[in-house]
């Protein structure tokens, strides 16, 4: 739509992501990034923080649930989307303003961290999803050769890192 605010930000979750269904069983994930600017201060001469950006963010549908299932609390994220505002009255009837972050894309950062990417199941409905394993301290999984996309008898974790093969026009994944 033209005339949306797009934003990306960059930051750690404060909290699992929390996966609800509405009324018409519609998947919905909401969670918050803490984004931190940090500068440095050459007097003193440290990093020094400044005042935390806390971003709510929503998912939904298929997309909600890789999000509840792959993102964990602390995890660095990149997440860009459109931000919306909504007006409403708390229970004491004062009139309120919510910005939040509906999120077009997310993944994790892998600045600090790496990340192996799992194809979820497609339920036909488009868009290729996926999940993610943060953090240096899993092991890799073994390719399972019930996967459609795993290139049959081939022992290697990855088709492309095995050294000396002749690959074809197929992607590994």
């Amino acid at each position: 739509m033209a005339g949306e605010t797009i934003i990306t930000v960059v930051g750690n979750l404060t909290a699992d992501p929390e996966l609800r269904y509405t009324q018409n069983g519609l998947p919905v994930a909401n969670f918050t990034i803490a984004s931190t600017p940090r500068s440095f201060d050459r007097q003193a001469n440290e990093w020094k923080d400044g005042e935390a950006l806390f971003m709510r963010a929503s998912v939904w549908r298929e997309f909600a649930e890789h999000v509840a299932g792959s993102l964990t609390k602390g995890m660095r994220v990149v997440a860009t989307g459109r931000l919306k505002q909504r007006s409403y009255q708390d229970r004491e009837g004062n009139n309120r303003t919510a910005i939040e972050l509906e999120v077009d894309e997310i993944g994790p950062s892998l600045r600090y961290a790496t990340a192996q990417v799992t194809r979820a199941a497609s339920n036909g409905g488009g868009g290729g999803g996926g999940s993610f394993g943060g953090g240096q301290q899993q092991s890799r999984p073994q390719v399972q050769q019930d996967e459609p996309w795993a290139t049959p008898g081939s022992s290697a974790p990855d088709a492309w890192s095995a050294p000396g093969t002749s690959y074809g026009d197929d992607t590994p994944f």
